[in-house]
């Protein structure tokens, strides 16, 4: 009996285990992206290559060392952090990671947008997993229950070899959600108002469950929102209970079998409850994601550029948001926008149901999917002293260019009303009727 976490970490060692409790566990899956797999690789190689070992000798009793990947068909490398290569270093260091595909026989090696979103479109995630990646928004995978985690390089690169890292079973924090949004307020609106409540740091080392009539309304897109931003309150993992939602979602997805785990009769460090029905728009403000305000309080502030997209909100739906707002608008003059679908499967569905040509119309940059301007490296860097309003999880200094630059957080929809007027608009009135 226990909560979500307890319930799959049991049944992934086959006996009871409780918060609190020093565990191995077999992985699921093991993933990283063209900015971590190097130093994977290199505590890959530290592990596994003959010339590191002091003796050839096993010695008795020991188990012995591992010599190559655990199993191919559970390492997952996305290339989407700096797609294309902006840089000859970048370029060189993608180059060393295909090299290592391909000495390792791994062909489970994408280009085609984001690493967690491509993970999640092509099924490799089912309930009840126990997953690790190089990349703390590993957690997003927590909306199709599972227990989903980011981790250092060098642990997955032992990961890759052995196929099994170690846990300290986590507490639970539970986040209640009920009621119903108002039109123009969403699940990244939510979000950043649970990030507010609990702190950047609130829920360090705990497991957060989503739970609640209104997580249970939500659509599978609108939970991974949840899921991703697990981490930005320090959560190990991001977890809600997989239902005929989740089930729906893996449908055209997997051929794995799998249970719709549950939590049962859970004991919870904390209980929080957020009634969604009396948000308005929420806004992060720079320079930490936790600073969070209802949106009237910066209403009117002037931005330099809209970003829409990233592992929290660059999937269908969320360019469908924008793109209703858009129809028929132009950018402001005096800003600009850039828009980076989540997946080339994003990609290619915004394209059948029009949404590139509104985006183009309306004067909106459309990149390549990938990770795009989240980090700063390229697709839209920020100068000196510029604001971005964005749909991106972090706003730290620096995240998105120079360190005098200014990162706000918003919903889809609130990043396409501001992108018309060229300052911090409420969406709200693009849903009146």
């Amino acid at each position: 009996m226990g909560t979500l976490s307890e319930e799959i970490l049991s049944r992934k060692v086959g006996r009871r285990v409780q918060a609190g409790e020093i565990i191995v566990v077999d992985l699921d899956l093991v993933m990283s992206h063209d900015t971590t797999t190097p130093l994977a690789m290199e505590a890959f190689y530290g592990l596994t290559r003959q010339e590191s070992i002091q003796t050839t000798q096993t010695p008795a009793g020991s188990a012995a060392r591992p010599t190559g990947i655990f199993d191919r068909s559970r390492v997952v490398i996305a290339f989407d952090h700096i797609v294309p290569a902006a840089t000859i270093q970048a370029a060189a260091l993608q180059r060393s990671i295909r090299s290592f595909a391909r000495e390792q026989g791994l062909g489970q090696v994408y280009q085609e947008g984001v690493g967690h979103q491509i993970i999640l479109e092509k099924g490799f995630v089912v309930p009840g997993d126990v997953v690790v990646g190089a990349d703390s928004h590993t957690c997003t995978y927590g909306a199709l229950g599972a227990f989903a985690t980011g981790m250092g390089s060098t642990d997955i690169g032992v990961a890759y070899a052995t196929g099994q890292t170690w846990f300290r079973v986590p507490e639970t924090i539970a986040v209640r959600l009920i009621g119903q949004f108002a039109p123009g307020v969403f699940a990244k609106d939510a979000i950043l108002h649970i990030v507010g409540i609990l702190g950047a740091d609130g829920a360090s080392n705990f497991a957060v469950e989503f739970l609640g009539e209104t997580v249970e309304r939500m659509t599978q897109s609108e939970r991974f929102t949840l899921s991703n931003m697990a981490i930005e309150m320090g959560a190990e993992v991001g977890l809600i209970a997989p239902d005929a939602v989740t089930v729906e979602y893996l449908r055209a997805r997997t051929t794995r079998s799998f249970e719709l785990l549950q939590p049962r009769a859970p004991q919870y460090a904390r209980e929080i409850v957020v009634d969604v029905s009396r948000l308005e728009p929420q806004i992060a403000c720079p320079p930490d994601v936790d600073h969070v305000v209802p949106l009237h309080e910066v209403e009117g502030l002037p931005i330099d550029q809209l970003f829409l997209g990233t592992c929290s909100n660059g999937r269908i739906d969320d360019l469908a948001i924008a793109a209703d707002i858009l129809r028929g608008q132009q950018i402001h003059p005096n800003t600009r926008m850039v828009v980076v679908p989540a997946s080339r499967e994003v990609y290619l569905e915004a394209l059948r149901r029009g949404y590139i040509e509104i985006f183009t119309e309306a004067g909106a940059l459309v990149e390549a999917a990938s990770c795009g301007p989240c980090i700063g490296r390229h697709q839209g860097v920020l100068s000196a002293g510029e604001r971005a309003l964005t749909t991106m999880n972090r706003n730290f200094t620096g995240r998105m260019g120079d360190p005098t630059a200014e990162i706000y957080l918003g919903s889809p929809a609130t990043i396409a009303a501001s992108a018309i007027t060229g300052v911090i608009t409420d969406p709200r009135q693009h849903f009146v009727g």
